[in-house]
């Protein structure tokens, strides 16, 4: 009977602890994933353009396609990887999440530029010629490539955020963090580029007139209400991207900029008192959005002068390798 009663004892205490892991992931996990909450803005800003233009039955079957992508370069690719650079190379994670954090800057900088300055893109150009499939195709692997960047990005926030020395907590965390935010991403992907056939479908087959108006309403609201997303995922890029920068210039031993702007962020909280919790934050997010801005501006001719003409020059070389392996074929 004892010994029954210890094995009792054993298993609740067992138990207790897996329990005690358990809190921990889940309270790792929600604060890491706080952490990447602008860049999940942005993703799933983006996404919604890689189904426009297509027919309305290959939405769903397209945005699947990414998310399962998506899924298997966190999990498979991303996360390994991350838990090997902590534990082996931990300090490449500031000049890796500060890489991460130039390239989000970029991408709002250049979307601010593009309003300021705008020109006719090229894809609707050649879209026009191609067939719905390879046109579909091609979709999938630029919208594969561009989560691969956002969801690196986002592991590494995370995995700066969580703070253990397990480091099976952090692996567990970790993979929350992934699924949780794919699958909140796409979710919401899916019911974006369907809101309007929802609406369309309420306008014709709904029983009562309030029905019949909400659907007209959301179909004349989804086009502004994808702009906001748009615009509030570019300012999420430029906030997260600044202050990923910001912190990682202050870890690298400049705290200069870091500290200047908590420092006007605590005099601004000063002068209102009631909410200054909410002010600091405001000036800080604010601020650290110029940082951005400014960042990604000084990248933009950087990028077109001298790692757009590498990229094109490395990419026309593999073509005719390509070429000219198929020609001997």
């Amino acid at each position: 009977m004892s010994g029954l009663l210890a094995l009792l004892d054993d298993v609740a205490a067992i138990a207790k602890l897996a329990a005690t892991q358990l809190d921990d992931v889940a309270a790792q996990a929600t604060k890491a994933g706080t952490k990447a909450a602008g860049v999940v803005i942005d993703d799933a800003a983006v996404t919604p353009k890689y189904v426009t233009g297509l027919p309305a039955a290959r939405e769903l079957p397209i945005v699947w396609k990414i998310a399962r992508a998506s899924f298997f370069n966190k999990l498979v690719i991303l996360l390994p990887l991350a838990l090997l650079l902590n534990a082996f190379l931990p300090w490449l994670l500031t000049p890796l999440l500060m890489l991460g954090g130039a390239y989000l800057c970029f991408e709002g900088a250049e979307k601010i530029w593009h309003l300021i300055a705008p020109h006719e893109p090229e894809g609707p150009r050649k879209a026009e010629t191609l067939d719905a499939a390879l046109l579909e195709e091609q979709r999938v692997k630029g919208a594969i490539k561009t989560d691969f960047i956002l969801s690196a990005e986002i592991m590494t926030i995370t995995l700066a955020a969580i703070e253990t020395d397990s480091i099976w907590t952090e692996g567990l965390a970790l993979a929350a963090v992934a699924i949780a935010i794919t699958a909140l991403v796409y979710g919401a992907v899916a019911l974006l580029v369907k809101a309007d056939d929802i609406g369309l479908r309420l306008c014709q087959a709904g029983h009562f007139a309030v029905t019949r108006a909400f659907g007209r309403w959301i179909v004349k609201s989804m086009p502004k209400i994808l702009t906001v997303i748009a615009t509030v995922g570019t300012a999420a890029m430029l906030w997260v991207g600044g202050s990923i920068l910001v912190h990682g210039v202050k870890d690298l031993g400049w705290p200069w900029l870091y500290d200047s702007i908590h420092h006007l962020a605590v005099m601004a909280a000063q002068q209102v008192g009631a909410v200054d919790g909410a002010v600091s934050w405001a000036v800080t997010a604010f601020l650290d959005g110029l940082v951005g801005l400014a960042a990604g501006l000084l990248l933009i001719p950087v990028v077109a002068m001298l790692l757009q003409p590498l990229f094109g020059l490395f990419a026309g070389r593999k073509a005719d390798e390509e070429s000219v392996q198929s020609t001997s074929e």
